[in-house]
C-alpha cells in the first residue's frame, strides 16, 4: 500500500508538472509597435513590456509568411504553407479549410497528452458554408455570405482539428464579408442586415471595413472584449472543473488588425490616436488574461507565448509615422506583405517560470512553426514524420543552454503569392525581385512608393543581403556573392522538393 501510495504521489507530481499552454496571437502587429522593442515608441505598452521582463524576448523571431492566413497554418501545423500549393488569403465564407483532414495539428497534438483545447477568436485558416442545397459557397464577397443556410453545420471549423472550444470569427473579424459569431459548428446568431459604413467612425485607420452582413450581437468596438470573456470563462472552468488537467489556450486578437475600432473605455488613452488606443487595448488585454491566470493560481505553471501573424500594415504605417512619430516596423524595411524584414519579423516572448530567465532576451532565429516542436518535446508527445516538417524545439534557447549550433539550419518565408525567401546565419536570398508583396511604383501618400529604395543590383533576378553589416537591407549583393546565392538557391530547392526544412543542412 506504501508504495502504491509513493506512485500515486508520483503521478500527481508528474501531472501537476505539466504545463499549462496559452498562445496569444495578435494581427498584423509590427516588431516596432512595443515599448520593449522599440525605444521610441509613442505607444505604451507596459503589460507586454512586463511580460518581457519576466520572460525572455526574441530580436529575430519571424511570421512564418507575410500575411495572415499561411501563417496562421503554419502556426497550427508547424509546415510551411506553400507545401501545401494553395495560395490563399480568405475573405467571407471562403474555404475550405486550408489544413488536411489527416494532417497533425498543434492542439490535437496536445490531446494525444491529455490536454483540454480552445481558440477563441479569428480562425483565418478557411470554413465552408453551404446553401440552402447543401453545396458549398464559393463566392467570397458579399453575394456568398447572403446565400448562407444558417441551419446548416460550418464545416472546416477548429473543432474538426483539435480543438475542444471555438467561438470566433471565419477571417478577419472586422475586415471581411461576414460580420458573425461561430460557436463550435454553428451560427447562434446570424446577419440580419448590411453593415452601414456610414455610422463608422471616420479616420485612417477606419476604411478597411467591407460592407457585409452584420449580426445583431456583433459590435464592431467590443470584438476583442467578446473574445477576452471568452478566453477567461474558459480558463476559470477548467481549473475550477478539472484542476489536474492541463490546457491549451489559444487567444488569436482582433487587434491590431485594420479598422482600428477600439473599445469606448480605450478611445484617446495612448495619446497617439485610434491606432494607437488599439494597440494600448491589446496590450491591456494581455494584462488581464496575466492577471486571470495569477487570479486561478496557475500562473506559476503555465507557459505563455505571444507573437504576431506578420508585420504592420500599410495605412497604419503611414498615418502613425506621419501624425504621430510612431514606426510600427522599426527598424525595418518592408511591411505587411513585403519579403523584407518588416513584413515578417515581429515580437515574439516566452514566460515560463522556473525555466525562461526572467529579463531574458535571445537574437536566435526562430519561426512560429517551431512553436509546435517545442510543444511536443515539452510534454513527451511524439511527432511523426509526416508532421511539424518545418518546425524547430526551441526548448534549449528557452532553458538558456549554450548549443554549437543554431536551432534551425535556415529559415523560410512566403508571400501570399507563395514567393520565397531563403535566411541562413546573416546571409538572406529572396527568390524574386521587389518587395514580393506591396506596390513601390506608386507614389502618392497612401502607397510604400514613399518610401522606395533602389535596388542597387536591378539587373538580377533576386536579392542577397547581409543582415549583419546592411540590416536596412539597402544594398543587393546578388551579382557580388554569387557563390552564395548559389549556395542558398539550390538549399531552397532541396528544401522545395523533399517538403521540409531539412535538419542536416547546418
Amino acid at each position: 500500500m506504501r508504495l502504491l501510495a509513493a506512485l500515486v504521489g508520483l503521478f500527481q507530481v508528474a501531472v501537476a508538472a505539466t504545463p499549462n499552454i496559452v498562445f496569444i496571437l495578435a494581427d498584423d502587429l509590427g516588431y516596432g509597435d512595443l515599448a520593449c522593442y522599440n525605444l521610441t515608441s509613442k505607444i505604451p505598452t507596459p503589460n507586454l513590456d512586463k511580460l518581457a521582463s519576466e520572460g525572455m524576448r526574441f530580436t529575430d523571431a519571424h511570421s512564418p509568411a507575410t500575411v495572415c492566413t499561411p501563417t496562421r497554418y503554419s502556426l497550427l501545423t508547424g509546415r510551411m504553407c506553400f507545401r501545401t500549393g494553395r495560395s490563399r488569403v480568405f475573405s467571407g465564407v471562403g474555404g475550405p479549410c486550408l489544413i488536411e483532414k489527416d494532417r497533425l495539428t498543434l492542439p490535437a497534438m496536445l490531446k494525444t497528452k491529455g490536454y483540454s483545447t480552445a481558440l477563441f477568436g479569428k480562425w483565418h485558416v478557411g470554413m465552408s458554408f453551404f446553401d440552402k442545397k447543401g453545396e458549398r459557397i464559393s463566392d467570397m464577397g458579399l453575394k456568398g455570405v447572403q446565400q448562407i443556410d444558417y441551419s446548416k453545420l460550418v464545416g472546416g471549423s477548429p473543432v474538426e482539428f483539435g480543438f475542444d472550444e471555438f467561438y470566433g470569427t471565419a477571417c478577419c473579424p472586422t475586415t471581411d464579408w461576414l460580420y458573425a459569431y461561430i460557436d463550435g459548428n454553428r451560427v447562434p446568431e446570424p446577419p440580419t442586415k448590411q453593415i452601414d459604413k456610414s455610422a463608422l467612425p471616420k479616420h485612417p485607420y477606419a476604411n478597411d471595413c467591407r460592407p457585409g452582413m452584420i449580426a445583431p450581437n456583433f459590435n464592431l468596438e467590443e470584438v476583442d472584449l467578446v473574445f477576452l470573456e471568452k478566453s477567461k470563462a474558459f480558463l476559470k472552468a477548467r481549473v475550477k472543473e478539472s484542476p489536474d488537467r492541463p490546457f491549451f489556450l489559444m487567444h488569436s486578437m482582433q487587434a491590431v488588425h485594420l479598422p482600428s475600432f477600439p473599445a469606448k473605455q480605450f478611445q484617446g488613452k495612448s495619446g497617439s490616436g485610434p491606432h494607437g488606443d488599439f494597440i494600448y487595448q491589446m496590450d491591456w488585454i494581455v494584462g488581464d488574461l496575466m492577471k486571470t491566470l495569477d487570479d486561478l493560481g496557475v500562473a506559476e505553471n503555465t507557459i505563455v507565448m505571444f507573437g504576431s501573424d506578420n508585420g504592420p500594415e500599410v495605412p497604419s504605417v503611414i498615418a502613425m509615422r506621419r501624425d504621430h512619430g510612431h514606426d510600427g516596423a522599426r527598424p525595418w524595411r518592408g511591411v505587411k506583405r513585403d519579403q523584407w524584414e518588416g513584413g515578417h519579423r515581429t515580437p515574439f516572448i516566452v514566460r515560463w517560470p522556473g525555466v525562461v530567465k526572467p529579463g531574458s532576451t535571445s537574437d536566435e532565429i526562430v519561426s512560429l512553426t517551431d512553436v509546435f516542436a517545442t510543444c511536443a518535446k515539452t510534454i513527451g508527445a511524439r511527432v511523426p514524420d509526416s508532421a511539424g516538417e518545418d518546425s524547430f524545439d526551441l526548448s534549449p534557447v528557452l532553458k538558456g543552454e549554450k548549443n554549437e549550433k543554431p536551432i534551425r539550419p535556415y529559415l523560410l518565408q512566403q508571400t501570399f503569392a507563395m514567393k520565397l525567401s531563403i535566411r541562413q546565419g546573416d546571409w538572406k536570398y529572396i527568390d524574386h525581385k521587389g518587395s514580393g508583396g506591396n506596390n513601390y511604383e506608386k507614389k502618392n501618400e497612401w502607397s510604400m512608393g514613399q518610401y522606395a529604395i533602389p535596388d542597387t543590383d536591378p539587373d538580377a533576378p533576386g536579392q542577397l543581403y547581409n543582415l549583419k553589416t546592411d540590416p536596412g537591407e539597402t544594398v543587393n549583393l546578388y551579382s557580388k556573392h554569387p557563390e552564395i546565392v548559389t549556395k542558398l538557391k539550390t538549399l531552397l530547392e532541396e528544401s522545395k522538393k523533399s517538403g521540409r526544412t531539412d535538419s542536416t543542412s547546418h
